[in-house]
């Protein structure tokens, strides 16, 4: 075998590869002497069948399956002799291939960068603090009761409001033409949740039990149904009863509607789930300083493949988004060029990123156990009640699944690690200040227009 490098530009490397059709043959006179010992044919016993007669029939095939094998070993063994480490599948290009002479094809790909991922235990950072207040546990056992709240007949002649719980007919048309799904009788609607398409329930505040409504809504551009997407409908409703949301009430038969003994055992497991919630929000802000300072910590290369393939999925979903008129803080006003350019400079950010915790994953031994992945699969199933079973067999038969779990366990072990090797102060906050929004806004327009050098600590949802 003849390698000869073709390309080594940055970080692609791309090769020839000649084989020598002594090789080949070497190959596929293997493939006909373990054919010729099972093979069957009419007018021959098992085994007997000539050679001659088993090319002629299964040679073409044979011959694939020895190209297939012969760029898989010879390609393998090119980037092993190179100790390569492959950041993408390599592509193959076959130059020349027939029975009887050299095979010659072209390999290339993209190679990992090599860097050193620094002294991590020089790292400081501070992790948020805060203890929820007797004004967070009362506000949020109110919602609790908000939640459990009931509904009464409303007074005669009360015309509906925001809040009130309709019962309606309504048949729907477009164009003048109803559609399937576009008629109900008996329809709960609480006005103002938005369980229908946008501007239905809004048409509907201001009605009395008996009257008739006509509704004029446009369906979403994204809409389930293709034929209803961006279409305007018309509904003739008929309003069947109103009923009016009882006065929440925060006491002991709401702990009973909890599944509690009392008022006092909704306060400790509201406290305790406030704790949790700001657990979570003080570890995603503590994650996020120790991402900023390592990605200003690297600038090296990264390979573009990886980059494009972390911005197809990125812009597809901002993509989606910007159709269905939603923007991320700062995107309003901005051509698609620009934004584009933006997130691009964002998933180079996580690409680098992905490398560097990655290598401090390789270089400390850290890896995913069989155990973690069996605990994430089974989260996975808990989220669908009744179909545990195909969840499991999903996951069986889609290694590549497998690995999507796999990625942020990795991360997360690999933060942990970093945290609790660098130095790590605590600062008490208010629940307020951990909670605010308003900065990870900030940050979410700083990372993007910067290629990640932010100066501030909070999460951007974009990137957590």
């Amino acid at each position: 075998m003849q390698v000869t490098e073709t390309n080594a530009e940055g970080l692609r490397r791309e090769f020839k590869i000649v084989v020598e059709a002594r090789d080949l043959t070497d190959r596929m006179t293997a493939r006909l002497d373990r054919l010729s010992h099972s093979a069957n044919m009419p007018g021959f016993r098992p085994g007997k069948v000539p050679k001659t007669l088993l090319k002629q029939r299964f040679g073409k095939a044979l011959l694939g399956e020895v190209l297939d094998e012969t760029v898989s070993t010879s390609s393998q063994a090119a980037i092993a002799e190179r100790s390569l480490r492959l950041a993408t599948q390599p592509r193959v290009e076959i130059k020349a291939f027939d029975e009887g002479k050299d095979l010659e094809y072209t390999l290339a790909f993209e190679i990992m960068p090599e860097f050193d991922p620094g002294d991590i235990a020089k790292l400081e950072a501070e992790r948020w603090v805060a203890e929820p207040s007797e004004k967070d546990i009362n506000a949020a056992m109110q919602r609790l009761a908000q939640g459990q709240r009931k509904f009464g007949p409303a007074p005669e002649g009360h015309n509906a409001k925001k809040g009130d719980l309709l019962t309606i007919d309504f048949v729907g048309t477009v164009d003048g033409v109803e559609f399937e799904g576009g008629k109900a009788e008996g329809a709960r609607v609480e006005l103002g949740t938005g369980q229908f398409i946008p501007g239905f329930e809004d048409q509907l505040v201001g009605a009395e039990v008996g009257g008739k409504v006509q509704i004029k809504a446009t369906f979403p551009s994204d809409y389930g149904v293709r034929f209803l997407a961006g279409r305007e409908g018309l509904f003739d409703t008929t309003v069947k009863e109103i009923k009016i949301p009882e006065e929440p009430k925060v006491d002991d038969d709401l702990a009973k509607a909890l599944g509690l003994e009392n008022l006092d055992g909704v306060r400790t497991a509201v406290k305790e789930q406030l704790q949790k919630d700001f657990g979570a929000v003080s570890r995603r802000r503590l994650k996020r300083s120790v991402l900023d300072q390592l990605s200003n910590m690297h600038s090296f290369e990264v390979p573009p493949g990886l980059v494009d393939a972390e911005f197809a999925v990125i812009w597809g979903e901002v993509d989606a988004a910007r159709k269905r008129g939603q923007h991320e803080p700062g995107d309003e006003g901005k051509s698609e060029d620009e934004l584009k350019e933006q997130y691009k400079k964002l998933a180079t950010r996580r690409v680098r990123l992905g490398l560097v915790l990655a290598e401090v994953g390789r270089r400390n031994n850290i890896a995913v156990t069989s155990e973690e992945i069996e605990r994430a699969i089974t989260q996975q199933a808990a989220r669908f009640p009744g179909q545990e079973k195909a969840i499991y067999a999903y996951f069986r038969n889609n290694p590549q699944s497998v690995d999507q779990l796999r990625g942020p366990i990795l991360e997360d072990k690999v933060i942990d690690f970093i945290v609790g090797t660098a130095k790590v102060s605590d600062k008490k906050v208010t629940p307020e200040e951990l909670l605010d929004e308003s900065e990870d806004e900030a940050l979410a327009e700083a990372e993007a227009t910067s290629e990640g050098k932010a100066k501030k600590k909070p999460k951007s949802k974009k990137d957590e």
